[in-house]
């Protein structure tokens, strides 16, 4: 920690490019890449943050030049500043490069400084983030078990669902969501698989975990339209939902509100979107009843906690997306115990994971108790880079 009245001083920004070897260019899980950062100071103190975005794309956001002053560097306007003045350097990044950026690639950039920021906060001050993002704090959150199937076939797949879900019930989880990704653009392994077989899978799910336990079905943009997906959903009430996540492309806000309309099952959507201005358009226009943030993309904690605040005052539910390593998951927890009507967390113990960054990046990790995730009082986001396995998957 600082001397008291000292001004700490952002002195350099480090980004790490990482790959798993055996990276598979056909499976819808952006887990296999990353890009890590790290903004250091002058105290010797320093904070760290992921996004999910392509991590060379990241790191060009964040180590291009200023050119002008509408074009500003990420790294030149933080350089020198003060890292406890986080919601200012928010809005200077975003302000400083907006002719770049405003949305995509460069906002997703910003949330991996700014979670680093609200880490680096958090340890000079001696607080955890959740105490320093609103005066709501409950450090004790429910997970749920994100299943992502495997199986070069449907039947294959809808079974090792079937055995993810029962797994993820013995330990103890109260709901899980099934990850359907089987049609559409972005179908898992390539994959295609009629709507009447997705329906059979998420049947033989519900059998096996019984009625009591939480399901929530995410389909990956699988729907080319509202109308098609309200014909294949017909009968998805039965199994009790929780919400159906990213139905339909997040550009079709007509089609959201027509499903959020025409039938029972919460939607669920907003993980690729960046800033509190996207959401506007989801929740005013596309009538979605839970808001997903995902921290990094939407621009990191502090545009998150806004996010948060539009939900709340609209009514709806804030599940965040989270699927990424455990620092994603470490921001996620953060955010959720700082927010009221935020009733789960994506979550997947790391020995369940299919990916190596997941399972090994982080020298410390979250652990489920009975249901639940009880957040420390250690100061930050409360995890730290295991340095051998950041030098092992680094590739720029």
């Amino acid at each position: 920690m600082a001397a008291k009245g000292n001004r700490v001083k952002i002195t350099k920004i480090a980004c790490h490019v990482l790959l798993v070897p055996d990276v598979d260019e056909d499976a819808t899980s952006s887990a296999q890449d990353d890009i890590v950062v790290e903004v250091h100071t002058d105290e010797g103190v320093t904070g760290i943050g992921e996004t999910d975005l392509n991590p060379w794309i990241a790191r060009a956001c964040i180590e291009a030049p200023s050119t002008h002053t509408m074009g500003l560097g990420l790294t030149g306007m933080l350089l020198g500043q003060d890292p406890l003045d986080v919601e200012r350097l928010w809005d200077k990044l975003y302000i400083g490069s907006a002719m770049n950026g405003r949305r995509g690639a460069v906002v997703h950039a910003i949330g991996a400084l700014d979670i680093a920021l609200h880490d680096l906060r958090g340890k000079i001050l001696g607080k955890p983030c959740y105490a320093l993002l609103g005066d709501t704090a409950r450090p004790r959150i429910t997970p749920y078990a994100s299943l992502l199937g495997e199986g070069a076939t449907a039947e294959a797949y809808g079974e090792s669902l079937v055995r993810m879900a029962t797994e993820a019930s013995r330990r103890g989880f109260r709901a899980a969501k099934l990850e359907l990704i089987l049609s559409g653009p972005y179908a898992h392994g390539g994959l295609r698989v009629p709507g009447h077989v997705m329906t059979e899978i998420i049947a033989a799910v519900r059998r096996a975990v019984g009625p009591e336990f939480v399901l929530m079905v995410d389909v990956g943009y699988g729907f080319p339209d509202a109308v098609t997906c309200l014909a294949t959903i017909q009968d998805w009430h039965e199994f009790a939902l929780f919400f159906l996540e990213t139905p339909l492309s997040p550009d079709d806000l007509a089609g959201h509100a027509l499903l959020a309309r025409e039938q029972p099952i919460p939607i669920a959507a907003g993980e690729w979107l960046a800033t509190r201005y996207e959401f506007l358009d989801l929740l005013d226009r596309g009538l979605v009843g839970v808001a997903q943030p995902d921290v990094g993309r939407v621009g990191g904690l502090t545009e998150a906690r806004r996010v948060c605040d539009l939900a709340a005052d609209r009514g709806r539910l804030i599940v965040p997306h989270a699927w990424k390593t455990g620092v994603s998951i470490a921001a996620a927890a953060h955010l959720a115990a700082a927010t009221a009507h935020c009733p789960y967390i994506e979550f997947l113990p790391s020995d369940m994971s299919g990916s190596a960054l997941r399972r090994e990046l982080v020298s410390r990790d979250f652990a489920m108790v009975d249901g639940y995730i009880e957040l420390s009082d250690q100061p930050g986001l409360g995890v730290e880079l295991d340095r051998d396995v950041l030098e092992r998957y680094s590739v720029a």
